[in-house]
């Protein structure tokens, strides 16, 4: 399978046979008459692409997405993605923009950037735009587009970087309108959550050690972001907070027992040290073990 390293602007625009205007920055929209092939892309700059149609499958960590027309996908650097052939629809068809990290240096957008976890979504967790959002997109690319055609002068980067900033907050909106709209299917991934919660706490904490978002998120499908983002969204609450919830629940039921002590209990919910559980206690309770068993 062949590897393509994307990690400068000049290397990008010459796989997409596209000029370069500025070494940090680019917009391009590409209609390929040539086949897609198979391969696996590694991205040191920052990728936002608007796919407009069906043409190939994306794999990002081991989950598959087959790409509808009109969604948005995200790359950051350091991640690397396996590119397949669609032999229905052999030719791409997108727009994009990239931007390499150095060109956030000294910005508020670079000290920032880590607010948009989209970037860390997986494949399977486009974004699918309305009409109205489509012509949003393209409206704040346009504006980049445009200033990439002027000479380049001391106003460059700030105007570029806030319309940059301007799309990424965009974004955020659009995937709140996403979890919003998908109420239905967020709610069976958050009751899935739980019973499998639950399912640990009970049969594998003891052996396993304490859940972690990263192992619901993955048994669900999904990044640790995404899948953060859409607990937060459905629920009020962090996944984190409501792992500590089930274990604080599990472990009162446990210290009414008065067989089991507060090493065994401890043990039994995977915490490592005894010592470890009894200050994870008190943080939610303000009472020891000991003490909240007496009350």
């Amino acid at each position: 399978m062949q590897e393509i390293r994307l990690d400068t602007i000049q290397q990008f625009n010459d796989y997409n046979g596209k000029e370069t205007l500025h070494p940090l920055v680019s917009v391009i929209r590409v209609e390929s008459t040539e086949h897609i092939k198979e391969c696996v892309m590694h991205y040191g700059l920052y990728a936002i692409y608007l796919k407009e149609n069906k043409g190939c499958k994306l794999s990002y960590g081991r989950t598959p997405y087959d790409f509808d027309e009109m969604t948005v996908t995200s790359f950051a650097p350091g991640q690397s993605i396996i590119v397949q052939p669609n032999p229905d629809v052999p030719f791409a068809k997108y727009t994009a923009l990239v931007f390499h990290p150095d060109f956030l240096n000294r910005t508020s957008l670079g000290k920032n950037i880590s607010r948009y976890e989209f970037f860390d979504y997986t494949s399977n967790e486009a974004l699918h735009l309305s009409s109205q959002e489509i012509e949003i997109f393209r409206g704040v690319l346009a504006l980049i587009q445009q200033e990439l055609q002027h000479p380049i002068d001391k106003h460059t980067r700030e105007l570029i970087v806030s319309n940059i900033e301007l799309l990424l907050n965009y974004l955020l909106r659009f995937y709140d309108r996403q979890f919003i709209t998908r109420e239905e299917i967020n709610h069976s991934i958050v009751k899935k959550f739980i019973s499998l919660l639950d399912e640990y706490i009970t049969t594998q904490a003891d052996t396993e050690g304490l859940p972690t978002v990263a192992y619901f998120a993955d048994k669900c499908c999904l990044s640790s972001g995404y899948f953060g983002t859409l607990v937060k969204t459905e629920t009020g609450h962090t996944a984190k907070d409501l792992i500590n919830e089930r274990i604080l629940a599990k472990a009162k039921e446990l210290l009414q027992s008065e067989t089991s002590s507060v090493s065994q209990v401890s043990q039994q919910l995977g915490f490592e040290y005894p010592q470890h559980f009894v200050r994870f206690f008190k943080g939610l309770t303000g009472k020891t073990p000991n003490q909240w068993r007496v009350a």
